[in-house]
């Protein structure tokens, strides 16, 4: 309708301002005694001079307002051919697109303010997990040292073993800067995957192999499960996916019982991707820690983890793997019965 009150421009505001003013001075008029012919006339001029006037000053102060908010809230310059088609070619917006435009900036805003409020968060906190992880080795390095020094290097049953704990110390500080590299280069994109085709059984009795000698130090028992054995091949950076599986098992293994089981199943979910899952009958983890396992440095259980010898970024480094190939990942966990941790390839079609 050409009065719709949510969809006024200027003109049609002025056109409709100035019928009003005509209309109240076509009844002055009559109180005034005027002649028929005189009462339009009286109108009519009235009408184009009040419609002139107020659509003067709509377009020179109230756009000029409207200008200056599509100026502050798009921070763009116009060129001078963009600004005579904006002033005198393109149709001037109306005011509820004005509202809308404006309504539509302020909840952008809103959502960029709340995204480096969360970034700004996470930062924090990975600087003070990253340096609470730093400063874990260095002063355990330093406190053999300084012993070492103030004369603990001259008592041979001492010297030797404070050496040994220094370099383990050492070993795992380098290990600490080798994860904070990689999960970096993972997250900026510098690392190519290079993708080829292998069977997916033959990667995991590798990885069993590599980790057996340690998997023995609890009697822990790896297994292929049953249905499983049928050769699979996916299409994934072979090393990439090897260094997943190794991640997952060593966990099963630290956090297994003595005694215990790690199994490896593959199932063929769809003809396009694959589903790897590494399970364990360990001790599991709580649900209120299940959404947070992948963050970087995040400990269920920060004494035993550390003790166990974890960075604290290996399942963050895994999720960012399984993420660059297009994939997802994700965790079934209760305490005291085991984990699960599945993420999917892509299969293989020639």
């Amino acid at each position: 309708m050409l009065f719709n009150d949510k969809n006024l421009s200027t003109g049609k505001l002025s056109f409709l301002s100035a019928i009003i003013i005509g209309i109240v001075a076509m009844l002055v008029g009559a109180l005034m005694h005027l002649h028929i012919l005189q009462l339009l006339w009286l109108s009519l001029v009235t009408w184009a001079a009040a419609f002139a006037i107020i659509r003067y000053v709509m377009e020179k102060f109230l756009y000029r307002k409207i200008k200056l908010i599509y100026k502050l809230i798009y921070q763009t310059k116009a060129t001078p051919q963009e600004e005579f088609f904006q002033s005198h070619v393109l149709p001037k917006p109306t005011l509820e697109e004005v509202q809308h435009d404006v309504e539509l900036w302020a909840s952008q805003q809103r959502n960029e303010l709340e995204v480096l409020r969360k970034n700004e968060k996470f930062r924090k906190e990975f600087l003070m997990n990253l340096s609470h992880e730093l400063k874990t080795p260095i002063f355990a390095i330093q406190g053999y040292i300084h012993t070492l020094l103030d004369g603990a290097i001259e008592d041979a049953e001492v010297n030797r073993t404070f050496l040994k704990n220094a370099a383990k110390n050492i070993d795992r500080l380098c290990r600490l800067i080798d994860d904070v590299d990689e999960i970096s280069r993972l997250e900026s994109g510098e690392i190519q995957l290079n993708k080829e085709a292998f069977v997916i059984q033959d990667l995991i009795k590798d990885v069993f192999d590599l980790l057996s000698l340690k998997a023995a130090q609890k009697n822990i028992q790896f297994y292929l499960k049953k249905g499983c054995e049928t050769p699979v091949t996916v299409y994934a950076d072979k090393e990439r996916i090897r260094e997943v599986l190794i991640n997952l098992i060593d966990n099963s293994i630290k956090y297994g019982k003595r005694d215990g089981h790690t199994f490896a199943s593959v199932y063929n979910t769809d003809e396009q991707h694959v589903l790897i899952e590494i399970s364990d009958d360990g001790i599991g983890i709580a649900e209120e820690h299940l959404t947070r396992v992948f963050e970087r440095f995040y400990r269920t259980d920060k004494a035993r983890s550390r003790d166990a010898g974890g960075t604290g970024l290996g399942l963050a480094i895994v999720k960012h793997i399984i993420e660059a190939h297009g994939q997802t990942i994700h965790v079934r966990s209760k305490p005291d019965i085991g984990s699960t941790f599945g993420f999917t390839l892509e299969l293989f079609r020639e």
